[in-house]
């Protein structure tokens, strides 16, 4: 039973990560833009919110849910302005040379990477929901109360959701040297425009 909620995390963090949303475009040009150590601490704070929000939703950590849910007020209009800002920083990238950031990424840039991703998807309540459905989806009980199991669980989705940022890495890695400058300019861009245009849909709730 242990091993098996292990893998199954494994396979629930997976699926959360690999979608393409704000968070997936947001991790990828920053690691176009600043290098593969850059965008997989971007991807890593991803990941530990997700590990967190499982962790909540399969112990039915209602003071916490409720409390984020409570707190949309403010949260939802401040994370809505921080993709917009994201979006527009994304969109503005300019670079020296169309194949690398000139400048390695400090050790303050990579811990802000970290907390910014990290924040924005814990305080996102559709994370603990993604959860819940999942959970539901595969028949998974309340693990109320077994904090072993859900200790495992919760490390086997941080394992599946890291997992999938480190291809992520990889993969920008490899192909980092075909990207021209023109090419480039048009990711940004476009996928600047997108979590910008994220960042509206949260802030109207359309």
């Amino acid at each position: 039973m242990t091993v098996r909620l292990f893998l199954q995390g494994i396979v629930f963090g997976f699926l959360i990560a690999v979608p393409v949303g704000p968070m997936a475009l947001l991790c990828m040009n920053r690691g176009l833009a600043g290098g593969w150590a850059y965008g997989l601490s971007s991807g890593l704070g991803v990941a530990t919110a997700d590990a967190m929000a499982a962790g909540v939703a399969a112990l039915g950590l209602t003071l916490v849910s409720n409390f984020i849910a409570a707190q949309q007020v403010w949260l939802r209009p401040l994370g809505a302005f921080f993709l917009c800002y994201l979006g527009f920083r994304v969109f503005t990238i300019k670079r020296e040379d169309g194949t690398a950031r000139s400048v390695a990424p400090t050790e303050t840039d990579l811990r802000d990477a970290f907390i910014s991703t990290f924040i924005l998807n814990f305080t996102n309540p559709a994370t603990i929901l993604s959860f819940l459905a999942i959970y539901a989806g595969f028949g998974l009980h309340d693990l109320s109360g077994d904090y072993f199991s859900a200790t495992l669980l919760v490390l086997g989705v941080f394992v599946g959701s890291a997992l999938w940022w480190v291809l992520l890495a990889v993969g920008l890695l490899v192909c980092h040297g075909k990207f021209g400058e023109r090419e480039l300019r048009w990711v940004h861009r476009v996928s600047g425009a997108i979590i910008a245009g994220f960042g509206f849909v949260v802030l109207f709730g359309l």
